[in-house]
């Protein structure tokens, strides 16, 4: 359709003058909408009493989202490299309003699996092109500073939750009089459900279309003012040559940045699954109640979400002070002192606790936003997001190993509400064998040998 053609590739040309930093907001915009997936928790328990299900049975849904985030950004990322940024922005909105609009039937209807076809696989594969789209383009635009731009926008995935969650229950106390947004334990009616993720549907579509119709691509040869390129060459690990997906694959820096990833993002994810019961769970006492309040404990988790986002800017930022290693070899090595510690100590005191769990989320959002300026130093700038997208199936493969780790120690342990900090211990020692094999991966990683590099007139070949 001749309307469609908006969203080529040539027609997001910048012209010239146009100001790199609005590709961030644009950016953003898309990663703040799909960021809701980190806010499902609101509205899980009201999902379960609607469908007569099980806690598993609805948490399915997430799962499932995660795992078709990863599979589609490994699968569509060289469509999305080949396509430009506004076509994928556009069909990553379509694919995410549409899994809402198809849940919502599932809701209304009364049917469990259409909540799975539609939040978890359609909204899932929109997630995943949703989340690569920007990736090189900001990398593009932000030759000097790649961490600093994909922390940006990377920020917005983390922070997502914090707009969702109260939006969400806000929305639910609208099309349900008896449910207080106040409340934790209040079960919001089936039809406030069903008006929820239409209006999310229908809102995170306008939203992301103001994305799509302001990103834009950098014309051919385009540099920053005062950039020199021959510095990059001075830095270790970086290269200034580029490597195909296909390549990329073939190489064993990719498979060992597979690794760090997966570890990062499995320890964390471990943490962020459980924060609320965790901490009234480290603070229970000889009688079985706990001194830290439901309302409290939800505050934990917000602080989480401000520690996550705040992460994925600050130290992405860093990263390109200090270099991609060194961050990571922090995040992982000071990770393992965090998690010994707060197996050891965190019972003690509340203070330590949070303090030990925010730095844990803190590198948990860091190590995401620093993987793709991580690629675009190891392979180049000429397909760094299909590359990105297959990088992402760690996360995948994270979501479903870190919550067993944990729940399995835990259901061994005892029923939830019965736990003490001593329950959590052998799954804390777990996570400091994950980091530990994932600080080695890091230093395993060096400069990518040049016969898996692509020759200059290759990659602009491939991109006419």
């Amino acid at each position: 359709m001749a309307v469609l053609s908006i969203l080529d590739r040539e027609h997001t040309v910048a012209p010239p003058g146009y100001s790199r930093w609005l590709i961030p907001p644009a950016a953003l915009a898309v990663h703040l909408c799909i960021g809701q997936a980190y806010a499902t928790s609101v509205y899980k328990t009201s999902m379960v009493k609607h469908f007569g299900s099980s806690q598993t049975a609805v948490g399915v849904v997430f799962s499932i989202a995660i795992v078709m985030l990863g599979l589609s950004a490994a699968i569509g990322g060289t469509w999305v490299e080949r396509n430009g940024p506004r076509k994928a922005m556009f069909v990553a909105a379509c694919f995410w309003a549409s899994g809402f609009l198809v849940g919502a039937l599932g809701i209304g209807t009364g049917q469990l699996w259409l909540v799975y076809l539609g939040y978890g696989v359609i909204g899932g594969i929109g997630l995943g092109i949703g989340y690569i789209s920007p990736v090189s383009t900001l990398i593009k635009w932000f030759p000097d500073r790649p961490g600093l731009a994909t922390g940006l926008a990377i920020m917005g995935f983390g922070g997502g939750a914090l707009v969702a969650s109260p939006l969400s229950r806000q929305l639910l106390s609208l099309y349900d009089g008896n449910y207080d947004p106040n409340v934790s334990t209040s079960v919001a009616g089936g039809g406030a459900l069903v008006g929820l993720f239409l209006t999310l549907g229908v809102g995170y579509f306008v939203i992301m279309m103001f994305g799509v119709f302001n990103i834009r691509v950098p014309a051919d040869g385009w540099t920053p003012d005062g950039f020199d390129s021959s510095s990059v060459r001075q830095k270790p690990l970086v290269t200034t040559a580029n490597v195909s997906a296909a390549n990329a694959i073939k190489t064993p820096q990719f498979w060992f940045l597979w690794v760090v990833l997966f570890c990062n993002v499995t320890a964390g994810i471990g943490i962020l699954e459980q924060a609320s019961p965790m901490i009234q769970d480290f603070f229970r006492g000889s009688g079985g109640k706990s001194s830290v309040a439901v309302a409290a404990a939800a505050g934990f988790v917000g602080l989480l979400s401000i520690f996550n986002m705040a992460g994925r800017f600050g130290w992405s930022s860093t990263s390109d002070v200090i270099g991609r290693k060194p961050i990571y070899a922090m995040y992982l090595g000071v990770g393992i002192v965090a998690y010994a510690l707060l197996a050891t100590v965190g019972h003690t005191n509340t203070v330590v606790f949070v303090l030990l769990a925010a730095i844990i989320i803190s590198f948990y959002g860091g190590g995401f936003a620093t993987a793709p300026a991580y690629l675009r130093d190891l392979f180049g700038t000429y397909q760094v997001g299909a590359i990105h997208g297959r990088l992402l199936t760690a996360w995948s493969a994270a979501g479903i190993a870190g919550p067993l780790i944990v729940n399995g120690f835990l259901d061994h342990e005892g029923k939830p509400g019965t736990l003490t900090a001593s329950a959590y211990r052998p799954a804390l020692f777990t996570m400091v064998g994950v980091l530990a094999v994932g600080f080695v991966a890091n230093l395993l990683i060096h400069a990518v040998a040049e016969k898996f590099q692509l020759e200059a007139s290759s990659t602009v070949e491939a991109a006419s």
